[in-house]
């Protein structure tokens, strides 16, 4: 997931975004080598790569598999180790090089990957990001029918300072090293490539898989692997992307295309209380958005009839109160629209999805002063549901804390100059690889990551000779869309049949 801007300023969750995973039982050797390895400024070691056998119902069918928790290690220009990458694979025993391989990396910056494993894609999964969730919840993880582990191995990447990955050198080091955009693919790259050697996947077809911030990464990191490290890579699929950071911001003077981006997740959002969300629908607003919506904002304020058809269409798209729309100038921020739309409930939507809400806790304060409702609820159970998986289930004893989302990585992310690096990237890639295919996917009501986004940089992208290679599919659903059962089984059969055609 991406950490949204609008959260930035509500940090006091971080000491919350994870939680210690206790060692018991270790021998008195081991802790003795661990307190000598504190007294020197060292880290204790983490335990060695472990793997079970697990079984679970996918597709119809009992699959039993290996579950691996296992460790890479980074290392700079000098062979010195600087960080050490943890990973989480779910592998079918006796088949063949030819069975896929999928890497999976979530977002934030900050985030591990732990909700594309127990929410999307892994074998096992923990309910979370729909209405009704909360942090109480059991963490307990049942068998995933909508996993992918029937047509493709599973490899899950926590960047450093998330999951159990962690850095070895100090805070500025670690900064320049990691958390940053280019040195994050890089070193991203690096563990894919180590990966596929330590387990003699070479000759997989292999699939990279991002999240938010992580379809950022993903074509950057296909690319990275094609033209410097010498993987090739068979397809992207990217998930709820942040592509261009440049057509996301409202901060720019001239443009409008940050409200044409997120009116249609609003609109959609709107139709979707109405029970009458449709790609049809959708189709007329899309239409309007990029049409008369656009051309009208041009306008600028001194046409009023332009700011008077845009008070009256905004206002019935999202279900705003017009006065507040012409206050607005029909220009409506994620901000404002998620608090205000339920103003007369007492609640506030999720910027990722903006039908699952939550109390205000400050209704009456100028300004939002509460944390995200779908962010608040999910970090317990997954966090929970990992440790206990990593540390209970496969044995691998640590006494490090897990960071299922971390806010001070994503405090301290270098983001650079803005711009369309992912979609650059991406062009090159595909360009350079024919038979790569990509599939990019979105939630309707998500506007932490409006599909809008996706569907305008598609339309200005060439066709690569047909325009099968790039598809676009957008579920009922947010940014966690998988999260509904319906549209997470729709999301892995369009996805099986993409992995068919490689």
């Amino acid at each position: 997931m991406r950490i949204a801007p609008l959260l930035a300023a509500v940090s006091l969750l971080a000491s919350l975004s994870a939680a210690p995973a206790f060692a018991a039982d270790k021998p008195a050797a081991e802790k003795a080598d661990e307190k000598k390895a504190d007294d020197a400024g060292q880290f204790p070691p983490l335990p060695a790569d472990k793997t079970i056998r697990q079984s679970a119902r996918i597709g119809g069918r009992l699959l039993a598999y290996e579950a691996t928790v296992g460790t890479l290690s980074v290392r700079d220009e000098k062979g010195k180790e600087i960080g050490q990458v943890v990973y989480t694979a779910y592998t079918v025993p006796g088949a063949d090089y030819r069975r896929p391989v999928t890497f999976a990396f979530n977002g934030g910056p900050g985030a591990a990957s732990v909700y594309l494993n127990l929410g999307a894609v892994g074998p096992k999964r923990v309910q979370f990001g729909a209405q009704g969730d909360a942090p109480s919840d059991l963490p307990v993880a049942v068998d995933n029918p909508n996993s992918w582990l029937d047509f493709t191995d599973l490899v899950f990447i926590d960047p450093i300072g998330t999951g159990f990955s962690r850095s070895l050198v100090d805070e500025a080091e670690t900064k320049k090293a990691f958390y940053a955009n280019d040195p994050d693919v890089k070193y991203l790259s690096k563990v894919v490539y180590d990966w596929l050697v330590k387990a003699g996947r070479l000759r997989s077809p292999k699939y990279i898989m991002g999240e938010s911030y992580g379809g950022y990464r993903a074509p950057r990191i296909a690319y990275e692997l094609q033209s410097q490290i010498g993987v090739g890579v068979n397809g992207l699929i990217m998930v709820s992307p942040y592509l261009d950071p440049a057509s996301g911001d409202d901060a720019t003077a001239l443009s409008p295309l940050p409200w044409v981006v997120n009116l249609p997740s609003m609109a959609a959002a709107e139709l979707e209380r109405q029970g009458r969300l449709t790609p049809q629908a959708m189709a007329e607003i899309e239409a309007y958005a990029r049409g008369e919506f656009a051309t009208d904002l041009l306008r600028g304020r001194t046409d009023q009839a332009a700011v008077a058809r845009i008070v009256a269409r905004v206002s019935q798209l999202t279900g705003l109160d017009p006065a507040l729309v012409q206050k607005l100038g029909g220009r409506v921020d994620i901000g404002t629209y998620l608090r205000e739309v339920r103003r007369s409930t007492g609640t506030i939507g999720s910027v990722y999805d903006s039908n699952v809400t939550g109390f205000d806790p400050f209704p009456w304060a100028a300004e939002r002063k509460s944390n995200d409702p779908i962010l608040d609820a999910l970090i317990a159970p997954t966090t929970s549901a990992m440790v206990d998986f990593v540390t209970r289930e496969v044995g691998w004893k640590t006494d490090a804390r897990f960071n299922a989302l971390s806010y001070a990585v994503n405090a301290a992310w270098d983001r650079g100059k803005p711009e369309d690096t992912p979609v650059q990237d991406l062009r090159k890639a595909i360009a350079v690889d024919p038979r790569m295919a990509v599939m990019i996917v979105h939630g309707w009501d998500d506007l932490s990551c409006p599909y809008f986004a996706s569907r305008l940089i598609v339309d200005q992208m060439p066709a690569f000779g047909t325009a099968e290679r790039i598809k676009l599919s957008v579920y009922p659903g947010g940014h966690m869309f998988y999260s509904r059962n319906d549209s997470g089984a729709q999301f892995k059969a369009d996805a099986q049949a993409l992995y068919r055609t490689r």
